[in-house]
């Protein structure tokens, strides 16, 4: 029986001492774990990181694929566009005297993810490793009334479902920000509230703003801004602003035009899952389990809408 400290996410790491923490859903998903990995390493834990990159990894050089899918990305890795998340967190973690490989892996399907996956594992010989998402995507399971971008959050969901290390989990950061690509928030908590009763629910935890955490998380999205002044990350820039105490329309980059937001403290909370549990909820997850790529995964989420009554939207009582 899990007791209230510590929480049931942290008890299910006791013991392991190599971690990968890995972005779900593509682009600075990678980002929004660096405060759970930052934590990990000062106790000790041997903590590793990982993307799910939508930059074009095919035009890199040669030597920067380590193993078939995944590419290690360091601060001086050549890469021939200017889009590249992995690259830059690489010249933060570099900037700040920390371990600067960022493991990516190309958009695949299913089958080929997970064979990269599997072998990662073995060659860090991993005993955990940590979904994180940048927003809920990761926490529908199907039938929502809209599913905001699954594809790359399904994927990756399913690609470590079938990957064989002692724990692995999922969080998700940004509690809210999903709203603007048409999710309902009162259905993820009605799903957080369904895993609960699962047994697969394992608590949530705020990044408080003062903490040395959130300090450096803040000041490598700022580096991120400055270094990639186009392609600001709307979902990491809500979420350092929330971690700063800020709250309502909060203007940090111009890619959100005249868009309201509505930055407040839930955005800087950790929603932690047993990722085996979370995936037992997914009304469609097998059917994408043997796809080679996306669009193949796309194609049959797009199946599934077509066959399924999707819940009626509601809106927050109060």
């Amino acid at each position: 029986m899990p007791g209230v400290w510590p929480s049931p996410f942290f008890a299910a790491l006791q013991g392991s001492r190599r971690v990968l923490v890995a972005g779900a859903g593509g682009g600075f998903d990678v980002f929004a774990g660096l405060p759970l990995a930052l934590w990990l390493q000062s106790h000790d834990i041997e903590v590793h990181l990982g993307n799910l990159s939508i930059a074009n990894l095919y035009a890199l050089d040669a030597d920067a694929w380590v193993l078939p899918g995944v590419a290690a990305i360091g601060p001086d890795t050549m890469a021939y566009e200017r889009y590249c998340p992995e690259r830059t967190l690489a010249r933060w973690l570099a900037r700040h005297g920390r371990p600067a490989t960022v493991y990516a892996f190309p958009r695949t399907g299913v089958r080929p993810l997970r064979s990269a996956y599997r072998a990662l594992a073995r060659r860090l010989g991993l005993d955990a490793i940590v979904l994180v998402d940048g927003g809920t995507d990761i926490l529908l399971r199907g039938d929502e009334a809209a599913l905001g971008t699954p594809v790359e959050d399904a994927t990756s969901l399913a690609a470590v479902l079938g990957t064989p290390v002692p724990t692995r989990l999922v969080a998700s950061i940004g509690f809210g920000i999903d709203a603007y690509h048409g999710v309902n928030h009162v259905q993820v908590l009605e799903n957080i509230a369904a895993l609960d009763r699962d047994g697969a629910y394992l608590g949530a935890f705020s990044v408080p703003g003062g903490s040395r955490e959130a300090a450096l998380y803040r000041d490598a999205v700022a580096f991120a801004a400055a270094e990639m002044p186009g392609d600001v990350s709307i979902v990491n820039g809500q979420i350092a602003a929330a971690m700063a105490g800020e709250s309502g329309d909060v203007r940090f980059t111009e890619r959100t035009g005249d868009t309201e937001l509505f930055v407040n403290p839930l955005m800087a909370m950790y929603f932690t899952f047993d990722l085996p549990g979370l995936a037992r909820r997914s009304l469609y997850l097998d059917r994408i389990r043997t796809t080679e790529d996306m669009l193949a995964v796309s194609a049959a989420i797009e199946r599934f809408r077509d066959e399924v009554t999707p819940r009626p939207r509601r809106a927050f009582p109060h």
